[in-house]
Parts: C-alpha cells; sequence; structure tokens
C-alpha cells in the first residue's frame, strides 16, 4: 500500500463523521521487517530535511497530536522522531491546566511553547483539549472563573473554534506550518489495549481508574472530535484522521505525512556570499 497524504485530509468545511473514518486499514508493509526498514527511510529523511530546515531558519513547524487514551500518541511521536538532532525538536505535553494557566486565556499556556523558526515542536495534547475534555465535561468550564457571559454552551464553542482558526492563520501568515494529527482508535482496540497495561508489569504505570471513567464517555468524545475536525481543518492548518489500530501503520502515515510537509517548505542551506566566502578562506590561511 503505498501512502497518500491527502487520503487522510479533512477537507476545509467538511463535515466529519468519524464512523465514516476507518480506524484500520490494510497493512502497509508485509513484514515486520519492511515495516522497520520503511519507518527507518522515513526516519532518516526526516532527520536530512530537519538540519536544512534548521540551518535555514525561516519556518517552524508545530506537529500537534489529539487522540482518545492509548491511540498511541506517545509512540508515534517517539518512533517518528527519533533520529531528529534533539537541539531542533521540542516536545511538550499538556495535562490539566495549572492555577496560573487558569488565569489567562485557553490559548495562554500553549502559545507559550510555540516553536522558534528552523524548529519543530511536537504538542502532545495541545489547546484542542479545550474544545475537546471540556466540552464533554462542561463542569470544568464552569470551574474556569470565566465571566458568566461566555460560558453560554450554544456559543462557547464556536467562539473557541473561531479562536483557534484565527490563531492558526496568523502563524501561518508569521511563517510557522501546523499538522495535526487525530489517531483514530476503535473502543475495542482501546480495551484490548487497556487489558495490556494490567497484564504486563511495565506497562502498569500508564494506567488509571481515570482512565475507565472516560472511557464511558466516549461516545460523548466522538461527538466532540467529529465537530472539532469539521470546524477546524483548513487549507493551511489541516487535520488528518490517522487509522490507529495498527500502531506500525499509524506510525508510517504520519511520517509520511511530515515528511511530504517539510518538503513543501522548500529549504535549503543559506548560501555563501562572496564577503563571507573571502573572509572563510582567510581563516583557512590562520589555520
Amino acid at each position: 500500500m503505498k501512502i497518500k497524504s491527502k487520503d487522510f485530509r479533512v477537507q476545509e468545511g467538511e463535515k466529519v463523521d468519524l464512523e465514516q473514518w476507518p480506524t484500520s486499514v490494510k497493512p502497509i508493509c508485509k513484514s515486520k521487517k519492511r515495516y522497520q526498514e520503511l519507518l527507518q527511510e522515513h526516519v532518516e529523511a526526516l532527520d536530512s530535511l530537519q538540519r536544512l530546515h534548521y540551518a535555514s531558519n525561516h519556518y517552524a513547524l508545530l506537529l500537534i497530536f489529539q487522540g482518545m487514551d492509548a491511540a498511541g500518541k506517545d509512540g508515534a511521536i517517539g518512533h517518528v522522531l527519533s533520529g531528529i538532532n534533539p537541539q531542533g525538536c521540542e516536545v511538550f505535553s499538556f495535562k490539566q491546566p495549572s492555577a496560573e494557566d487558569l488565569q489567562h486565556d485557553f490559548l495562554w499556556r500553549t502559545t507559550r511553547r510555540l516553536p522558534e523558526r528552523g524548529r519543530i515542536g511536537i504538542f502532545n495534547r495541545s489547546y484542542y483539549e479545550e474544545v475537546l475534555i471540556v466540552r464533554v465535561h462542561p463542569e470544568i468550564l464552569r470551574a474556569q472563573g470565566l465571566p458568566d457571559e461566555l460560558l453560554d454552551e450554544k456559543r462557547i464553542w464556536k467562539e473557541r473554534y473561531r479562536s483557534i482558526v484565527d490563531l492558526e492563520e496568523h502563524l501561518h501568515r508569521n511563517g510557522t506550518r501546523i499538522i495535526k494529527f487525530f489517531l483514530h482508535l476503535s473502543k475495542d482496540e482501546q480495551k484490548k489495549r487497556f487489558l495490556e497495561r494490567i497484564d504486563e508489569p511495565e506497562k502498569n504505570w500508564k494506567f488509571s481508574l481515570a482512565d475507565i471513567q472516560e472511557r464511558s464517555y466516549w461516545e460523548r468524545y466522538m461527538a466532540a472530535y467529529a465537530a472539532c475536525l469539521g470546524a477546524t481543518s483548513t487549507r493551511h492548518t489541516p487535520w488528518y484522521i490517522v487509522p490507529a489500530d495498527d500502531k506500525d501503520n499509524a506510525r508510517l502515515i504520519v511520517s509520511k505525512i511530515t515528511l511530504d510537509a517539510l518538503l513543501k517548505l522548500k529549504v535549503a542551506y543559506p548560501k555563501t556570499s562572496s564577503k563571507r566566502r573571502e573572509e572563510l578562506e582567510s581563516i583557512r590561511k590562520q589555520l
């Protein structure tokens, strides 16, 4: 199977029905060996492009990962970006907002972590939590200290979608390219992975009672994700719905989409001016 990024892209204005998007597709590779070879090819190509990206220092690249518990966000980030120089890459994982975070607008804590030019930033969860988990649990919204006039649930989600789209368009106009991945996991596969976390001692730390409690809200989460993906996937900052039941496939799809995004930047090493060349030749003589 050939990976085509466009097959997983949510088009601008598209109404998303997650039941129509697969959580699994045919294996991209026929063997584990071929999978490892292809992933390594992707990782090496990403490393090469990241060095060009870092040297050219024109753009920033932000990768956003969202998905249900056990969807494979950590694994995708770890495997796909394993070969990139840590100096050019930063990963931030956003958990429950702190007291300081709640004293600011809902975008504040993540905008502080945006990547610099020449770098790749990775958000493991993001500002999208504020239209996902907060929408599923409106009691969180009511506890955020917002003015009463902002708590109208008939308006607030559309207003937050607009704030997000406006922010992402602003970032795009100023050289930050954003790719958003929703790792689309089935409820049955989540159950399987939860059981593995119980049965395998080295995975026990990943599991908590809260995970089971959130699973009981599955349908509400799917509705929140569908609304969010449809409202915030734009021409410049698209969402990609990645089938996540097969971790190997998901990692290859994520790496290919990231590769395609870096290739579109058409980055190159800075050209050496004649003045700079004279300076280098002078240094050569001193050596």
